[in-house]
C-alpha cells in the first residue's frame, strides 16, 4: 500500500514540540477555495491573543498566482475571514478561519461562490431554509489506487461493504473515527458517518445547519478529512467517479427543507418545489459539479443508485431518482427532500443557493437572476 513519505516521520518526536506552551500567543490557520473550485489552500499567522468573534481577525493576503487565481504581474489576492472554528490538529486556544477570496479589486474571486450564496440566503431568512449535505468519498493510497484494495486486481464485487464490519470490508476506518472526533472537536456540525457501497469509500454528513453554514462546515470538514489522512499518509478524493466499471460514484446528496415544508401539510410545498426543479433540471445539473456537469455525466447514468443526468425524476424512497421524498416524510405529510444529483466534488455554496433560488425565489429559465441589478 504506498503511503507518504511524511507519514513515516516519527509523530512522537513531533508531539514533543506540540506539547511546548506558546504562551499568550494564537496560531491562526487561514483556508480557501483556490482556482480549481475543488482544492483547499491554507497557511498559518501568528495572533496576539485569542479571537472571540470573526471581525477580531485580520485580512491577509496570498500569491494567486500560484493557485491558479491571477496572473503573476498582478497576483495578490485579498483573504477575508468567513468562518472561525476550534483547531482540531493545534487545539485549543488556536483556529481554523475559513475565509473568502477578493481580487486585487476587493471583486470576490472566480470561485468565491460564497460571496453570492450569502446574499442570496440572506434575502430568505425568515424561511429558516435547513440543509443536510452527505459527503461520499474515497480513500486512496499515494498512488492513486484504492486504499485496501489488491494491487494488480480488484476486491470482490459490491454488497457486504455498505455499513460493513471487520477487516474484509470496512477499509480505513482509523481515518473516518480520526475526522469524526476532529469535526466534532471543531464545532462543525457532523451529524453522522457510515461505510459505502464501494469498498474504500465512505460518507460523513453535515446538518441540519441553517442558510450560509452549511457551506462553511461542508467546506471545513472537507478540510480536516484532507489533513487527516495527511497524517496518515493516505489520500482522500471527492471525484465522482473514481474507478470505472461496475462500482458505485461518489455523491452529496442535499437535502432540504424550510420551515413550512416542516409544518403540518408541508408536503403540498415540498411537492410544488419538486415541480419547480423538475422545469429547471439543466440550471441544477451545470450547478452541481465545478465542471458544468461533465463530471456528474461519469456518475449520472442511471446504474448504481443514480437518476439519469439527462431527465429529471422524483419519487417516494427512490434511490434511483433524482429527488427522493423520504418514505416518512411522506407519512407525516410534512419534512424534507433529498436532492441525490450534486456529486461529491460539488461546491455547497451554490448547492444551496441554486435550491434556495429555485424552491424559494421561485426563479424560472436557465440563468440565475442577478439581484444587485
Amino acid at each position: 500500500m504506498a503511503t507518504s513519505t511524511s507519514s513515516k516521520l516519527s509523530k512522537a518526536v513531533k508531539q514533543h514540540y506540540m506539547d511546548l506552551p506558546q504562551g499568550d500567543k494564537v496560531q491562526a490557520m487561514y483556508i480557501w477555495i483556490d482556482g480549481s473550485g475543488e482544492g483547499l489552500r491554507c497557511k498559518t499567522r501568528t495572533l496576539d491573543s485569542e479571537p472571540k468573534t470573526i471581525e477580531e481577525l485580520p485580512e491577509w493576503n496570498f500569491d494567486g498566482s500560484s493557485t491558479y487565481q491571477s496572473e503573476g504581474s498582478n497576483s495578490d489576492m485579498f483573504l477575508i475571514p468567513a468562518a472561525m472554528f476550534r483547531d482540531p490538529f493545534r487545539r485549543d486556544p488556536n483556529k481554523l478561519v475559513l475565509c473568502e477570496v477578493l481580487k486585487y479589486n476587493r471583486k470576490p474571486a472566480e470561485t468565491n461562490l460564497r460571496n453570492t450564496c450569502k446574499q442570496i440566503m440572506s434575502m430568505v431568512d425568515n424561511n429558516h431554509p435547513w440543509f443536510g449535505m452527505e459527503q461520499e468519498y474515497t480513500l486512496l493510497g499515494t498512488d492513486g489506487h484504492p486504499f485496501g484494495w489488491p494491487s494488480n486486481g480488484f476486491p470482490g464485487p459490491q454488497g457486504p461493504y455498505y455499513c460493513g464490519v471487520g477487516a474484509d470490508k470496512a477499509y480505513g476506518r482509523d481515518v473516518v473515527e480520526a475526522h469524526y472526533r476532529a469535526c466534532l472537536y471543531a464545532g462543525v456540525d457532523i451529524c453522522g458517518t457510515n461505510a459505502e457501497v464501494m469498498p474504500a469509500q465512505w460518507e460523513f454528513q453535515v446538518g441540519p445547519t441553517e442558510g450560509i453554514n452549511m457551506g462553511d462546515h461542508l467546506w471545513v470538514a472537507r478540510f480536516i478529512l484532507h489533513r487527516v489522512c495527511e497524517d496518515f499518509g493516505v489520500v482522500v478524493s471527492f471525484d465522482p467517479k473514481p474507478i470505472t466499471g461496475n462500482w458505485n460514484g461518489a455523491g452529496c446528496h442535499t437535502n432540504f427543507s424550510t420551515k413550512e415544508m416542516r409544518e403540518d401539510g408541508g408536503l403540498k410545498i415540498i411537492e410544488e418545489s419538486i415541480d419547480r426543479l423538475a422545469k429547471r433540471h439543466q440550471y441544477h445539473i451545470r450547478a452541481y459539479d465545478p465542471k458544468g456537469g461533465l463530471d456528474n455525466a461519469r456518475r449520472l447514468t442511471g446504474r448504481h443508485e443514480t437518476s439519469s443526468i439527462d431527465e429529471f425524476s422524483a419519487g417516494v424512497a427512490n434511490r434511483g431518482a433524482s429527488i427522493r421524498i423520504p418514505r416518512a416524510v411522506g407519512q407525516d405529510k410534512k419534512g424534507y427532500f433529498e436532492d441525490r444529483r450534486p456529486s461529491a466534488n460539488c461546491d455547497p455554496y451554490i448547492v444551496t443557493e441554486a435550491l434556495v433560488r429555485t424552491c424559494l425565489l421561485k426563479e424560472e429559465g436557465e440563468e440565475p437572476i442577478d439581484y444587485r441589478k
